[in-house]
């Protein structure tokens, strides 16, 4: 019988929050992103792909589609506003392309058990060319056909409808991932995305008379003219609709890295108090409605797959957030996507035309990377235990990499001392376990272990509350 998880109550210390709060990756990778460097080119992929194949096992594809028909002001991701439509079928041509030159390097018998598409808009592209994109990855890669596999896609309730949602399901799809931020309208004005609540629930209504096995909602708190009460209406909403995963973001207000936000008025951001006041009533709801608390700002059913993955000790971490494939080597594809293939991560270029070059030159448009030291390898599994399941046993890092703990991490752990003092952790002389207030405080904890940190690296984050 599968174990079901807890639903155990977040301790919510508006106090320890406040002290904590400083700026640390996410760490969807680890090493991060800020490491990879321009020395790694298309052979250190290339060989890294023939040792994934040699460890063989399923494969996880992710495809970037960069296009926005309209521009949200609080996003940070790597987009192309435009509302000329004609602009996808090249890209499409270029995805065909990259997926040719990918798949050449995998073995043809390693299975597709992940896939997903983000941006962007990946329903920017119209079902046609959604359609030429999974015949060509299915051309070079082994897609299933059986609807085991979790292939999920990121959906602007405003690019689809329910047509949109059947081609998705035909096409192999089976779960989903619906933008919605806020439902107040003058948050939505203010951020620029005018959503009415009528187009999320077309789309989750169509993803339910569909078979869908699953659906998420994106949330992002702090931003201009949201308050408690106001946000605490959104959320009744959302719970309402009673989506299977929900994403609580944190805004991060920096408009001299993301030049959109420069558009939204400071001076409607919500105060630090009232926006810790919206964080806590909104961990409140969703434990009332019956979420766990997956780590930082992911939650679930009770019997949703990451629940599940996280109570059976199988959950993991990637770059498209938590996951219940860890044993998957990832390719990505599209500008500015990012592969972790073989101990090696690499990341395309983020430049439209520049992307398109390389591929019709026949070469992978790789602009940067990093190889994984045997030290960072050792670091990312102890990282990833404690962010996935809040809990490290020594006994496992030293089997597996022939270390005495207490000796190799003096450091870490003496840095972990004050956290264990303030209740978000306990020592013990042979594991770490993680409390349920240091949950949401769990990048400060991963962050004691991480070797490259250091007081000017560590603004390249946005803040961890």
């Amino acid at each position: 019988m599968i174990a079901m998880p807890p639903t155990t109550p977040l301790l919510f210390d508006t106090d320890l929050i406040r002290r904590y709060d400083t700026a640390g990756p996410r760490y969807t990778s680890y090493p991060t992103a800020v490491q990879f460097h321009d020395g790694f080119n298309e052979a250190d992929y290339r060989a890294a792909a023939a040792r994934s194949n040699q460890a063989g096992g399923p494969l996880s594809i992710y495809v970037h589609v960069p296009f926005c028909d309209t521009i949200c002001y609080y996003c940070g991701c790597n987009k192309v506003v435009t509302k000329d439509r004609s602009r996808a079928a090249p890209y499409v041509d270029d995805l065909a392309q990259e997926l040719a030159l990918q798949g050449a390097l995998f073995d043809a018998d390693r299975p597709v058990d992940q896939l997903h598409f983000g941006g962007g808009t990946p329903t920017f592209l119209s079902n046609e060319e959604m359609r030429a994109v999974i015949a060509a990855m299915s051309r070079h890669f082994r897609l299933k056909t059986d609807d085991s596999g979790e292939y999920s896609i990121e959906i602007d309730p405003r690019e689809a409808d329910a047509r949109t949602v059947a081609v998705l399901r035909e096409l192999g799809f089976n779960r989903l991932s619906l933008g919605v931020q806020d439902i107040d309208p003058a948050v939505q004005q203010a951020v620029n995305r005018i959503q009415p609540i009528e187009l999320t629930r077309t789309v989750l209504d169509a993803a339910r008379a569909e078979g869908f096995h699953g659906v998420s909602f994106d949330l992002i708190y702090g931003l201009p003219h949201q308050t408690p009460d106001s946000f605490r209406r959104t959320l009744d909403t959302v719970i309402d609709m009673a989506p299977d995963r929900l994403s609580l973001f944190n805004y991060a207000h920096l408009p001299t890295r993301f030049k959109p936000q420069r558009r939204i008025n400071e001076a409607d951001l919500p105060s630090a108090a009232d926006k810790l006041a919206i964080l806590g009533h909104s961990i409140e709801q969703l434990g009332a409605a019956g979420y766990v608390l997956i780590g930082m700002d992911h939650f679930a059913r009770p019997d949703d797959p990451l629940a599940l993955a996280q109570a059976n000790g199988t959950l993991h971490r990637n770059f498209q957030g938590y996951s219940t494939h860890a044993e998957c080597d990832m390719v990505a594809v599209g500008v500015s996507s990012i592969s972790q293939v073989g101990g090696v991560f690499s990341q395309n270029t983020k430049d439209l035309a520049q992307y398109h070059e390389a591929v019709r030159a026949g070469r992978l448009p790789i602009e940067r990377g990093y190889a994984l030291t045997a030290e960072d390898h050792l670091r990312q599994r102890v990282i990833m235990a404690l962010i996935s399941h809040f809990r490290l046993d020594f006994d496992d890092i030293e089997q597996a990499f022939g270390i005495d703990f207490l000796t190799h991490f003096a450091g870490s752990l003496a840095a972990l001392a004050p956290m264990q003092a303030d209740g978000l952790l306990s020592l013990s002389p042979r594991s770490i376990e993680i409390h349920p207030k240091g949950r949401l405080l769990i990048r400060n904890i991963c962050m004691a272990f991480d070797e490259y940190l250091n007081p000017e690296g560590i603004q390249r984050f946005s803040k961890v509350i």
